[in-house]
């Protein structure tokens, strides 16, 4: 989750829970100046403060058939594991605010929240991701109780969430809470998609859009984009973006894909509403690591530096691996070899990129992510300042969830994801 503030030149963004596999969030305050954060397994949060411009956030389960085959067969081994542990034994998770080394105060702030919930029926149809975490905790009864609890003690301004297919269960208790919600269900024999909600005394919806990225050629995967004035000053707007991004490994051209039409669309959106300034939460499913994240955070990427199998990070993420019970040494001949092995077809091509002869792909808006922007601890910190972990099952330990932003925005504070040191007495997640 993240928090973010409207400055006299950009907005601040924050958050705080993020998906079913974490949650996460942000808030943003606005400057005075008048112009145009899983159950689930994922958790980022941020907050943001918005800068007056002169012009105006798995651990998912899979929700692909092939994801269990995907990922390493290898059985799923945890040091900490406990084979009988019983409910009242799993420890308490405590999250806190961070906040920049120099914060700046602004009058006017909203947090967002980004949260793979982890769907009803991806939890059941994937069940061996979950061996480790009590039945109970996997329950929709029990979690969509404590979901909605987690997104209360939080309270952001704004919900975006990921791998929701109960989705008039989760509206029901939080409108009652003064939120009002939209949904988009993803094509195709899956019946989970994306929704967001937001304080509808707050923001005032102006214009939304609902992307089905079948119509591209790019799978049954959607997004949403909204676009929202703030009630107390309707000069100050707003886009949010909310995704999840295919999960197959294999298929970085899709994912790429998937999030190229994303950026586009959110740039012609800003800039038909005074360019407003942008945030774009969800579940990426790519690593820090990976081609992908590199091509978000610097605005391109040259796709045939990369094998498409491994663009978006996520096969090096196995507990396994990450917790230094083996390491796989690769050398820069096998990474040469696999590289020329994997040689990128013309129709792979024009899917990332939208041209069979463009190797170069770029996007139009500069953003940065909120958890790399405000700096945090080591125990829960990689080295580009990205949580170690938003998701942990028993094939991925890892982080996919963000909260990008983009000009216009300042990021105030983020909801601090969880020690792996804790995440492995949990066993995975969901935990209680």
């Amino acid at each position: 989750m993240s928090c973010w503030e409207l400055c006299s030149s950009s907005w601040v963004l924050s958050r705080a829970p993020m998906a079913m596999t974490m949650t996460s969030g942000s808030s943003w305050r606005m400057g005075s100046t008048k112009t145009k954060t899983k159950t689930t397994t994922h958790h980022p949060s941020f907050f943001f403060k918005l800068k007056p411009s002169c012009c105006t956030n798995n651990i998912n389960g899979p929700t692909e058939s092939s994801a269990s085959s995907s990922l390493s067969s290898r059985a799923w081994y945890n040091p900490l594991r406990r084979t009988h542990r019983s409910l009242d034994q799993d420890p308490d998770i405590v999250r806190h605010w961070i906040q920049p080394d120099h914060p700046l105060a602004f009058p006017e702030r909203f947090t967002v929240a980004s949260y793979n919930i982890l769907g009803d029926r991806n939890a059941s149809k994937h069940r061996d991701l979950y061996t480790n975490v009590p039945s109970f905790y996997m329950t929709w009864e029990h979690r969509k109780k404590v979901i909605y609890k987690e997104l209360m003690r939080w309270n952001p301004d704004i919900i975006c969430l990921q791998e929701v297919d109960k989705y008039y269960d989760l509206s029901e208790i939080l409108v009652k809470a003064g939120y009002v919600g939209s949904y988009k269900r993803r094509t195709g024999d899956a019946i989970d998609g994306c929704a967001m909600f937001w304080k509808a005394n707050e923001f005032r919806l102006l214009e939304g859009e609902s992307i089905e990225f079948k119509g591209f050629g790019l799978r049954d995967n959607v997004a949403q984009l909204s676009v929202f004035e703030m009630c107390k000053d309707e000069s100050r707007r707003l886009l949010i973006g909310n995704i999840h991004v295919l999960y197959n490994p294999s298929h970085g051209d899709v994912k790429l894909g998937q999030i190229r039409f994303l950026l586009s669309r959110a740039q012609i959106l800003s800039e038909k509403w005074g360019n407003a300034p942008v945030v774009l939460a969800g579940d990426f499913n790519s690593t820090p690591q990976s081609g992908i994240y590199k091509f978000l955070s610097s605005s391109e990427l040259n796709i045939l530096l990369y094998d498409k199998r491994e663009l978006s990070g996520q096969r090096s993420c196995h507990p396994s691996q990450v917790l230094g019970v083996k390491k796989e040494m690769r050398s820069p001949l096998i990474l040469t070899n696999r590289l020329f092995n994997n040689c990128w077809t013309d129709e792979e091509v024009k899917v990332a990129t939208g041209n069979a002869g463009c190797h170069l792909l770029v996007h139009p808006l500069k953003i940065a992510s909120s958890y790399a922007t405000v700096k945090g601890s080591e125990k829960t910190r990689g080295c580009n300042g990205e949580p170690l972990a938003t998701s942990y099952h028993s094939k991925f330990l890892g982080t996919v969830d963000y909260l990008w932003y983009s000009d216009g925005i300042v990021p105030t504070r983020v909801l601090d994801t969880i020690p792996l040191d804790i995440l492995q007495s949990t066993g995975g997640l969901p935990c209680k």
